[in-house]
């Protein structure tokens, strides 16, 4: 299986090097963008997925979007910072189908690139490394079009930098099962083109070309879990992002994913992140 590498919208929102002294100590993050961090200096600890890395130098760690997580850092510690954003897709991004290592081991040429790319973009350095003071509509919005501004040039070299550091965690992931199912991947293809709208249970089996109930049984078999806890998961993904980008109310927002009930969607949103549509969007004001 091959993934064309024309349908990767990378686009960079900031970066940056930091120095920290026990002051890097976030909880419960979670933003609509990747994260890649080049560790020089000291040590950190990221708590992910149940577990703890230490973030040490010489290595290169990877967060993905959406992914709740914390920092922990209890004395002097550098590294450069890379956010990256995908945008608004139709297709199956590289984390459906690759299972990605959190950390890997960086090449002399990475903390090169991120130095050039800090030289020439002073502009994207965070004023502050409180995430909450940069997951806001105002501040993600500006960051966007920002990237939207800059010359073919810089898009090009920001491209190749971006690609060469997500390389060497490609290098290590692994595809998973799914990816060998034409029908999966047409069902996944077709959900994610079609996010926006409501998604039945009989327009994926004709989308595999296979009965319902069979259908069901073939993606949890997949992914362990059901189509509809898939699509919902999808759907408030792309809500929380509408949330810090659109200024709509909830209830748009929510006819805007497909979604006729806007009470479901409010107590569907709650149920994912901890929080109401409105309270997600007012911890990021």
């Amino acid at each position: 299986m091959q993934i064309p590498i024309e349908s990767f919208n990378l686009q960079m929102l900031n970066v940056g090097f930091a120095h920290h002294d026990g002051d890097w100590n976030w909880q419960e993050v979670s933003s609509p963008f990747t994260r890649i961090y080049c560790v020089t200096q000291g040590e950190a600890y990221l708590h992910m997925n149940g577990g703890v890395i230490d973030l040490v130098p010489g290595r290169l760690y990877m967060i993905p979007a959406y992914v709740v997580h914390s920092y922990e850092c209890h004395g002097p510690f550098g590294h450069y910072y890379l956010h990256v954003y995908e945008g608004f897709k139709n297709q199956v991004d590289l984390f459906e189908h690759y299972n990605f290592p959190i950390e890997v081991v960086a090449e002399e040429i990475d903390a090169t690139l991120f130095r050039i790319m800090c030289e020439e973009h002073p502009e994207a350095k965070l004023p502050e490394s409180d995430p909450k003071s940069y997951d806001n509509t105002t501040t993600f919005v500006d960051y966007v079009k920002r990237y939207n501004n800059m010359s073919l040039w810089q898009k090009m070299r920001l491209r190749s930098a971006i690609l060469k550091l997500m390389s060497n965690f490609l290098k290590e992931a692994t595809l998973k099962p799914w990816t060998l199912s034409e029908r999966m991947m047409k069902v996944l293809s077709y959900i994610n083109a079609n996010i926006h709208k409501t998604i039945t249970m009989d327009q994926l089996a004709d989308v595999a070309c296979i009965s319902t109930p069979y259908l069901i049984r073939l993606f949890r078999s997949n992914f362990g879990t059901s189509p509809l806890q898939y699509i919902n998961k999808k759907k408030i993904e792309r809500a929380q992002l509408m949330l810090i980008t659109e200024d709509l109310p909830c209830k748009e927002i929510a006819y805007k994913l497909g979604f006729n009930d806007a009470s479901y969607f409010i107590r569907l949103f709650k149920k994912t992140t901890g929080q109401t549509p409105q309270e997600y969007r007012a911890y990021r004001l």
